[in-house]
């Protein structure tokens, strides 16, 4: 099944990654009340993983690629969970946006919107969502981003 999505990505020039299994004990989407709840997702380019702090050793356009691989990851996950029916996604409801980030860092909004604008992109009015842009310390496995989503299902 082909959906608006999978042909926007087409257009874009990207493709969906394999939903990664969880790394620890969750599980990756979670069904309450028509919203999906899809755990945090941290991003992956060529194979491995995206790590490093921003404002130290990593630039705001490395944020923002992760945050776009870390989309693309949620989608991926999403879609696996709807048996391949991306249609069913009525809206993205919110996204909760990690940053892995030096103490004087202050461009999280910029490294989130890497996310937002490909969740945009992929899903028109229905993507826009609410969103939490946060600076942290540490991430798992020292990752650059990690971000988690609410969606709204049909």
């Amino acid at each position: 099944m082909t959906t608006h999505v999978d042909r926007k990505l087409e257009e874009l020039g990207l493709a969906l990654p394999e939903a990664a299994a969880p790394v620890a004990a969750y599980v990756p989407v979670v069904e309450a009340n028509g919203l999906l709840h899809v755990s945090g997702q941290i991003p992956f380019k060529d194979g491995a993983l995206m790590t490093g702090r921003l404002g130290e050793d990593r630039d705001l356009a490395f944020g923002a690629e992760a945050a776009q691989r870390c989309a693309l990851m949620l989608v991926a996950q999403i879609k696996k969970y709807l048996d391949g029916d991306l249609s069913r996604v009525e809206r993205i409801v919110k996204l909760g946006v990690f940053i892995n980030s030096a103490a004087d860092f202050t461009d999280h909004p910029k490294v989130a919107n890497g996310a937002s604008e490909l969740m945009q992109a992929l899903f028109g009015d229905a993507g826009r969502h609410a969103r939490s842009a946060v600076g942290v310390p540490a991430l798992p496995l020292g990752v650059a981003v990690e971000i988690d989503a609410i969606v709204q299902i049909r």
